[in-house]
C-alpha cells in the first residue's frame, strides 16, 4: 500500500543540511536620482552575525531579496524598480557541504538565463560564471525563464537538503502541496508582525510541521504525507458512498414516480368508460327524447290526476260531514238543498266557522243571521239523500285514487327508461373521445414498459480493497504519530529550556516559561504567570522568540547529533518591530555570541549605524558610505 503512494517503509536520518553564504555579486545600470550609472558590487559574508548598514531605501533589505532570488527562486517583496537595474546576479553557497554557484543573467527584471554551477570549493566559483571543466566546475541546474529558474531550483534545494515536500489535504477532496519556499519561510524570518513562530504561513499546519521537520522527528515529512492519503481516501470514501447511496434513493425516487404516473394514466382511463356498442348516438337521442316527453306528459297528467284526488277526497269529507250534521240538526236539514255559500254573497267575506257552528244549534243563518224557519217533514228523505251523496263521493274518491296510483307507476317506469337510455347516451360518447381514449391507453401502456424495464440498483456495498487501504493509512498515520510523540516528548523539554534562556537573553526579562507542542504552538508565560500565545505577544518580542526558536533547534539538533534548521538567518531591520535601543543592543549583542556559539550564520539589517558599530567588530559590518547605496 506504501508503494502505491510512493511513501518510504524505511525511516532514515536526514542528511546534514547546513546552508553557508560567501559571496553575492550585483551588476547592472541605475536609473533614477540617486546615484544613476552603472554598477557592479560584490559583498562577502563571514560565518556568524554580520550586519548590513545603510540609511534607509539604500539596498539593505534588497540584499536579502537578491539572496532570496538566487536561492528561493522568486523573491519575495524586490521592488519592480530595483529588478529592472539588474544585468547580472551571482550569489556564492555552501548547500549540504557541496559548493555552488547560482548565475543570474537578467533583462527587464526578468531571468533570461540562469545556471547553477558546482565545485570543488568555494574559490573555484569566484572567478566563473559558466561551467569551467579545467576547474572541475560543472552544471547543476540551467534555466531560460523565471519560471523555470524556480521551479528547478526549489526542486534542486528540496534534494540537496534532503527535504520532503509537505502534503496537507485540501477540503478533503485533494492535496495540496508544499515545497522549498515553505521551508525558506524559516530562514528569511517575516515581519515582526507575522503570526507564525516558524515559517512565514499559517495555513494548513506548516509552522507544525516545519518544527517536525527541524527536529527531524521520525518520519515527519512521511507522516503528514500519509495522514493527508488518509484523510483525502477516506473523504473520497465517504463522499463516494453518500453518492452511491444517494443514486439509489433517486433511483427509488424516479420508480416511485413511474408508478404514480401509471396509476394516474389507469385512472384516467377508467374515467373515460367502455365503449359502447348498442344504437347509435342519433338514435338514442331520438329515443333519449322521446322518452322525456312522455316523462313530461305522464308527470303532467300524475298532477292532474293529483288535484283529482284531493278534490275527490275533499268532497267525500264534506259529504260525511253533511250526513252528520242532518242527521243531529233539523235546521241542517232545512238548509240541505238551499245553498252553501262559503263567502258573503255581496263582499266575498269568508264565513267564519263560528257562523255556521251558530247556523246548526242557534237556527240563525250564517250569511244574514235572520232566525231560519222552515218545515222539517222528511228527515228521512233527507238523510238518504245525504248517505247517497256520500255513497257516490266515496266511490268517485276511490276511483281517483287508483287512477293516481297507476299515473304514479307509469311515471316511474318512463323516468327508469330514461335514465337509462340517458346512460347509454353517456356511453355512447365515449366514441367521439376516442383521440382521448387512445392517448390515455398509450400512456398507459408506455408507463408499464417503462416500469417493465426500469432498472433497480443494487445496495451500496463495502469494497474489501477500498477498506484495506482505508485500515492501513489510518494504521500508518497512528504508528507514526506515535512515534513522533514519542520522539517529541524526549526532545521538546529541552527545546522550551533553551527557548527560555535565549528569550531572556534577548531582552524578554519578563519571561517565566514556555512551552511548545508539534503543530509549532508556543504558549508564554510572563509577568506573574500570566499565560498567554505567542501570536499575542508584541512584534518585537514575536521577533526575539522566532530567533530563539532558531537557536534552540540547532543548540538541540547538535546535541543529539540530528539535522536540524539549516543554520542560516535573514533578519530585516528588528528595530523596525518595536525593539528599542536598549533592547536592539542586547538582541544583536547576544545574537553575535550564540551565531558564533551553535554555528549559526545570521544577515541582519539596520540603518542603525552606531548600534552596529558598538556591538560588532568592523570585520562583521558591510555598511554603505554616507549617502550612498549600498551597492
Amino acid at each position: 500500500m506504501f508503494n502505491t503512494y510512493g511513501l518510504p517503509l524505511v525511516n532514515t536520518p536526514a542528511r546534514p543540511r547546513g546552508l553557508r553564504l560567501h559571496r553575492l555579486r550585483v551588476a547592472g545600470v541605475r536609473t533614477g536620482s540617486l546615484d544613476p550609472g552603472r554598477f557592479d558590487t560584490t559583498l562577502r559574508f563571514s560565518a556568524g552575525l554580520t550586519a548590513l548598514v545603510a540609511s534607509n531605501l539604500k539596498g539593505k533589505t534588497s540584499v536579502l531579496e537578491l539572496i532570496t532570488w538566487c536561492l528561493r527562486g522568486v523573491p519575495r517583496g524586490l521592488q519592480a524598480g530595483v529588478r529592472h537595474w539588474l544585468t547580472e546576479l551571482d550569489l556564492d553557497v555552501v548547500v549540504a557541504g557541496q559548493p555552488m554557484g547560482f548565475r543570474l543573467d537578467l533583462r527587464d527584471g526578468e531571468i533570461t538565463s540562469a545556471v547553477v554551477l558546482m565545485a570543488p570549493d568555494v574559490q573555484a566559483l569566484q572567478a566563473v560564471r559558466t561551467p569551467d571543466a579545467a576547474r572541475d566546475v560543472t552544471p547543476a541546474v540551467r534555466a531560460d525563464s523565471s519560471d523555470s529558474y524556480a521551479s528547478r531550483v526549489q526542486a534542486l534545494m528540496m534534494d540537496r537538503l534532503d527535504l520532503q515536500p509537505l502534503v496537507n489535504s485540501f477540503k478533503e477532496t485533494s492535496t495540496q502541496t508544499h515545497g522549498w519556499p515553505s521551508y525558506y519561510g524559516a530562514i528569511y524570518l517575516p515581519a515582526g508582525g507575522d503570526k507564525a513562530l516558524l515559517g512565514d504561513q499559517i495555513m494548513s499546519g506548516l509552522p507544525g510541521r516545519l518544527l517536525q521537520v527541524f527536529l527531524d522527528l521520525p518520519a515527519a515529512a512521511t507522516l503528514t504525507r500519509v495522514k493527508t492519503a488518509y484523510d483525502v481516501r477516506t473523504a473520497e470514501y465517504k463522499n463516494r458512498r453518500v453518492a452511491a447511496e444517494g443514486a439509489v434513493s433517486a433511483r427509488q425516487a424516479e420508480r416511485d414516480q413511474v408508478e404514480a404516473d401509471l396509476g394516474a394514466a389507469r385512472a384516467r382511463l377508467a374515467a373515460l368508460g367502455p365503449a359502447d356498442d348498442g344504437k347509435s348516438l342519433a338514435e338514442l337521442a331520438v329515443e333519449a327524447a322521446e322518452l322525456a316527453r312522455q316523462v313530461a306528459d305522464s308527470r303532467e297528467l300524475w298532477e292532474e290526476l293529483m288535484q283529482a284526488h284531493r278534490r275527490a277526497r275533499k268532497q267525500r269529507q264534506r259529504d260525511a260531514k253533511t250526513l252528520n250534521d242532518v242527521t243531529e240538526s233539523a235546521t241542517a236539514r232545512v238548509l240541505f238543498h238551499g245553498l252553501d255559500p262559503k263567502a258573503c254573497p255581496r263582499c266575498d267575506q269568508e264565513i267564519a266557522e263560528d257562523r255556521k257552528s251558530e247556523e246548526r244549534h242557534s237556527h240563525a243563518c250564517a250569511v244574514c243571521l235572520r232566525p231560519v224557519a222552515g218545515d222539517d217533514e222528511t228527515p228521512e228523505e233527507v238523510t238518504a239523500e245525504a248517505s247517497q251523496r256520500l255513497s257516490e263521493s266515496t266511490v268517485a274518491e276511490t276511483e281517483a285514487r287508483q287512477a293516481l296510483e297507476e299515473a304514479e307507476a307509469s311515471l316511474a317506469r318512463l323516468t327508469h327508461d330514461l335514465a337509462a337510455v340517458e346512460d347509454r347516451l353517456r356511453k355512447a360518447r365515449a366514441v367521439t373521445q376516442l383521440p382521448e381514449r387512445l392517448l390515455a391507453q398509450e400512456a398507459v401502456l408506455r408507463l408499464e414498459g417503462a416500469l417493465s424495464v426500469f432498472p433497480q440498483l443494487p445496495a451500496v456495498t463495502e469494497d474489501p480493497v477500498e477498506q484495506t487501504t482505508i485500515r492501513v493509512l489510518e494504521a500508518g498515520t497512528r504508528v507514526l504519530e506515535g512515534d513522533s510523540k514519542s520522539a517529541a516528548s524526549l526532545l521538546f523539554a529541552e527545546v522550551n529550556k533553551e527557548i527560555l534562556q535565549l528569550g531572556r537573553r534577548f531582552g524578554i526579562t519578563s519571561l517565566e516559561a514556555v512551552e511548545i507542542d508539534r503543530a509549532a504552538r508556543l504558549k508564554v508565560v510572563k509577568d506573574g504567570s500570566v499565560e498567554d500565545w505567542f501570536g499575542k505577544q508584541s512584534a518585537g518580542e514575536r521577533l526575539r522568540l522566532r530567533i530563539a526558536v532558531v537557536i534552540a533547534l540547532l543548540r538541540v539538533g547538535a546535541r543529539h547529533g540530528i539535522s536540524t534548521h539549516p543554520g542560516l538567518l535573514l533578519i530585516d531591520s528588528p528595530k523596525a518591530e518595536e525593539v528599542q535601543d536598549l533592547d536592539a543592543h542586547t538582541l544583536l549583542r547576544e545574537l553575535f555570541i550564540l551565531a558564533a556559539e551553535s554555528n549559526l550564520q545570521v544577515l541582519i539589517t539596520t540603518a542603525d549605524s552606531v548600534l552596529a558599530h558598538d556591538v560588532l567588530r568592523d570585520d562583521r559590518i558591510l555598511e554603505a558610505a554616507a549617502g550612498k547605496p549600498l551597492w
